[in-house]
């Protein structure tokens, strides 16, 4: 007599017969970035096919064989796209110098053109149509057109750019391949996955993009804060740097105090009192010479040693000439800056 099934069998039977039959649950994400660019090119690449196929047609215009024109697009990017991974190896046979881009707008780009150019009707091929700006600005103008009325919504474009994304991607870039066993692996693996949705964790940053691109949008997110470029204690966000660096950065490069009369020094913000402090001798100097224009080098040198003997007055002296001299100078009209 077979011993009773118990629910720790049955479970362990109902697994080994998943096992058998392979990977039933298939990761559905993919690059969504590039699916986003796929469906952008779509619309221009119907428009133009609409165009050119009813150019100097007096009963006909682009928005009456927009909805026609657009589901043999469909039709035919599925197939080329279904094709393509056989295509491409036959034409590498053939021909071994053939250097093709293998990212997936680039091919899809090139199925449009394709289809567009199988729909120029017989004035589009004979005229120069093809060649003048009128017909750019018709195409545009359509485009337009299709957008405002809602024709072909970007959502409905992305489903179609995602499934054409997975049948080119042969090198499994853009999308994930993963399969699994169960929906419990799968939905594990969702939380993971390379291609999952991810919002920025950057504060005030809500950006939404695909994970793949997370070090991609790290490197230039506005938000993102980072330490001052010119090497100060503070950290500031991104957008803010630029701002931080030329206004309230105690390492910005401003000139002497003592310009105007003489010292070229740059210094940092911060380090202009050791500047001055460094300096007091040719500071003095360049004031005093300044304001006795015509007195003698040495009688001047003897002035200021004379002042740094009082060393308690020293500073005291030096920031009240200094002031005399940029009042002087205000008089005169000189405009004094930092």
């Amino acid at each position: 007599m077979d011993p009773p099934v118990t629910d720790l069998g049955r479970n362990k039977k109902i697994d080994e017969e998943l096992r058998d039959e392979g990977p039933l649950f298939h990761c559905d994400l993919v690059d969504s970035e590039v699916v986003h660019k796929i469906a952008q090119v779509i619309l221009p690449g119907l428009a133009t096919a609409c165009v050119d196929n009813t150019t100097g047609d007096p009963f006909r215009n682009p928005g009456s064989v927009a909805v026609d024109i657009r589901k043999e697009m469909v039709d035919y990017l599925n197939l080329r796209s279904e094709t393509y991974i056989a295509e491409t190896v036959i034409q590498k046979d053939d021909d071994l110098d053939v250097e093709t881009s293998d990212h997936p707008t680039d091919i899809i780009s090139d199925f449009i053109d394709d289809f567009a150019i199988s729909k120029r009707n017989f004035f589009s091929r004979v005229s120069g149509w093809l060649l003048s700006e009128r017909r750019e600005d018709k195409i545009d103008d359509f485009v337009q057109e299709m957008e405002i009325n809602g024709f072909w919504l970007m959502d409905r474009r992305e489903a179609i750019g995602k499934n054409l994304l997975k049948n080119v991607d042969f090198k499994d870039l853009f999308h994930c391949k993963m399969k699994f066993y169960t929906a419990e692996e799968l939905a594990e693996h969702s939380c993971k996955c390379m291609f999952r949705s991810t919002t920025c964790t950057n504060e005030g940053c809500s950006y939404n993009f695909c994970a793949v691109h997370l070090e991609k949008h790290d490197a230039v997110c506005p938000y993102k804060v980072l330490p001052c470029e010119q090497k100060c204690s503070e950290s500031i966000a991104r957008r803010e740097m630029d701002r931080h660096c030329i206004t309230v950065c105690p390492m910005k490069l401003v000139n002497c105090p003592f310009y105007l009369v003489g010292c070229q020094y740059s210094i940092p913000l911060c380090g202009i009192d050791k500047h001055c402090s460094e300096f007091l001798h040719s500071h003095l100097l360049y004031v005093l010479e300044a304001i006795h224009r015509e007195a003698h080098w040495e009688d001047l040198n003897h002035r200021v040693e004379l002042l740094e003997k009082v060393s308690f007055l020293s500073h005291l002296l030096i920031f009240l000439i200094f002031h005399c001299f940029c009042l002087l100078l205000q008089q005169n009209g000189y405009i004094l800056m930092t």
